[in-house]
């Protein structure tokens, strides 16, 4: 059964890549990851925020006891709370690439353009086989306009993908008025790939203390839904690589993400919960559902179930909108 795939021009042995995580802070595990098929590993996120810590470190504990009692609920960790410094990350992304022989996909974390971009230069020049470019924000301010958000993205996706020659893929929210033109914009300024979605991880509120409760919430299969709609609609039409990110727990999942037309499918959650075991289960399951499905190779059905035959998405959505309300009955 050949499971190969190609995700920003790298020829894979499979399409199953572990995402952004904490796992690539222990080589060990990593090493499991590969021995259990994993095609490619994405390292976890480096914020621009890191490199406004690190200026701001040796000022930290006078800026600690100037700010005003009662503020810094909602202020960013301080230079020692994140996972790597900026050193660190780059010496791991290089052991890394010596420990496995899978690429290791670097990722960088901001919204504007700063001198945090400088980094992905330093992260070719460290190994990385690619860059994932999240652009993680939340449009809260109601003097920005839409337009202008997207015009801040895309300069800082020109300027990473023009400071390097590795391919940069952009991981992006589902929340844009026109998702589709986004995407066109998005490779016309250089950008390889797309990853959808990001997952916007939202406080709680503690009733008892009256304050907000943040904590990570793992996947769940039930999120894939919403990936394979927009996968659907931008495959035909997209002209890099698109990855599935989150709700991918079984094979069947990654089979249903493959065929609307994802190159490869991103697991994290899953493996968090079961350890890399899961993992070759995972790609085991998908190499019997190809069998009983008469397929070979991947290519013969990736985007299959696409929007490809569709001469109008929206239209095609919306029906599908109306059937699923027509089917509750009281």
């Amino acid at each position: 059964m050949n499971l190969s795939t190609t995700y920003l021009g790298l020829p894979l042995k499979n399409p199953f890549v572990v995402g952004a995580s904490p796992f690539c802070d222990n080589l060990s595990v990593c090493q499991s990851l590969a021995e259990a098929g994993a095609a490619a590993i994405v390292m976890h996120s480096f914020f621009a925020e890191q490199i406004e810590a690190e200026t701001r470190a040796p000022f930290a504990s006078w800026e600690q006891r100037s700010r005003p009692e009662g503020e810094g609920a909602d202020a960013l960790p301080e230079y020692h709370d994140y996972h790597l410094n900026p050193e660190h990350y780059l010496r791991q992304l290089k052991h890394l690439k010596r420990l496995v022989d899978i690429p290791i996909i670097a990722s960088l974390n901001g919204t504007r353009l700063g001198g945090w971009v400088d980094h992905a230069q330093r992260m070719e020049d460290a190994g990385a086989a690619a860059i994932e470019l999240n652009l993680y924000q939340l449009a809260a301010d109601p003097a920005v306009p839409g337009d202008e958000i997207e015009a801040d993205m895309l300069q800082v996706v020109r300027t990473v993908a023009a400071s390097v020659t590795l391919p940069v893929a952009v991981k992006l929210s589902p929340f844009h008025s026109s998702l589709p033109h986004f995407a066109a914009r998005l490779s016309e300024n250089g950008a390889a790939g797309i990853t959808v979605f990001n997952r916007l991880h939202q406080s709680d509120i503690d009733l008892v203390k009256m304050e907000k409760v943040t904590h990570l919430r793992l996947s769940e299969p039930s999120d894939l839904l919403l990936r394979l709609r927009w996968l659907s609609i931008l495959s035909p039409d997209f002209p890099g690589s698109l990855a599935c990110s989150g709700g991918v727990h079984h094979a069947a999942d990654a089979a249903k993400a493959l065929l609307v037309g994802a190159d490869v499918v991103q697991v994290v959650s899953v493996v968090l919960k079961h350890g890399p075991a899961r993992l070759a289960e995972m790609i085991a399951g998908l190499e019997a559902w190809m069998g009983s499905a008469g397929y070979d190779k991947l290519s013969e059905f990736r985007g299959r179930m696409s929007h490809r035959r569709s001469s109008d998405a929206g239209s095609a959505e919306r029906a599908d909108y109306i059937r699923v309300l027509q089917t509750w009955k009281v």
